[in-house]
């Protein structure tokens, strides 16, 4: 048997994460001792670990409850589904390494890059945990919405998409020299707030929202920059720029 400060250092959680475990009937300890204590044996071992390995693969506590409280539950099957999971995080991490790295070097100057290289590595997954923080700054139904009309496009749609939007961005960066208010400038915006339809429509105040994350999430930003350091900051002018223009001609 072991203590919650035992199981505490063996397996890197905090006890307090522990106690939270209990209160929630996650994970009960084997027994509770005359003085209060909870002590845990090899059962609750195998179940703090495959607790952990749920939380690894970023599962809400309340859907690892609901998993791991099915008659079903098959603990080796549960390990071969991580064993799987994991195994597809690793090839993730190592093509967006790859990115990382190709992006360095064209940073430096010693290679060049296109649009679609640039995100190369980023799954649907990681598309998923970027839905998943917007729904924090957003209307959640709005992108719970957009992401699943992603996923309803066939693999040719999504290609023709991305393409159009990489055109859109070469666009952009060929008329930085003409300036964000420029025709050329103002009617890209234009075509890039007419292809956020695939995903969602957002309204003027969104877009302008929009431009500033490019801006100040530090994983578009670095993305832009591949592209040309001068794309994101840009962007945020024209668009500024657009946007006041529509709510002038919307008063009008």
């Amino acid at each position: 048997m072991f203590t919650v400060k035992q199981i505490s250092r063996l397996a890197g959680v905090t006890p307090r994460t522990l106690h939270h475990y209990d209160a929630i009937g996650l994970l009960k300890p084997s027994r509770v001792g005359e003085n209060g204590y909870r002590y845990y044996g090899d059962e609750s071992l195998l179940r703090l670990q495959q607790i952990l390995f749920y939380r690894e693969l970023d599962l809400p506590l309340d859907e690892i409850k609901k998993i791991m409280g099915r008659r079903d539950f098959d603990v080796e099957q549960a390990l071969e589904g991580h064993k799987l999971e994991l195994g597809k995080r690793i090839k993730r991490l190592e093509r967006l390494i790859g990115t990382v790295d190709n992006t360095i070097s064209h940073l430096k100057g010693e290679k060049e890059m296109s649009i679609k290289q640039v995100f190369s590595g980023f799954s649907e997954e990681e598309q998923e945990k970027y839905a998943a923080e917007a729904e924090k700054m957003y209307d959640p139904e709005t992108v719970r919405a957009s992401n699943k009309k992603w996923k309803g496009y066939s693999a040719e749609q999504k290609k023709r998409i991305l393409d159009e939007s990489q055109q859109v961005y070469e666009d952009m960066i060929a008329a930085i020299p003409k300036g964000a208010g420029s025709d050329e400038a103002q009617a890209i915006v234009g075509r890039w707030r007419k292809h956020m339809d695939y995903f969602w429509t957002p309204n003027l105040e969104q877009l302008v929202g929009l431009a500033n994350g490019y801006n100040d999430d530090p994983r578009f930003k670095a993305n832009f920059d591949a592209m040309n350091p001068q794309l994101a900051q840009f962007m945020r002018e024209a668009v500024e720029i657009y946007v006041k223009k529509e709510m002038s001609n919307q008063e009008g």
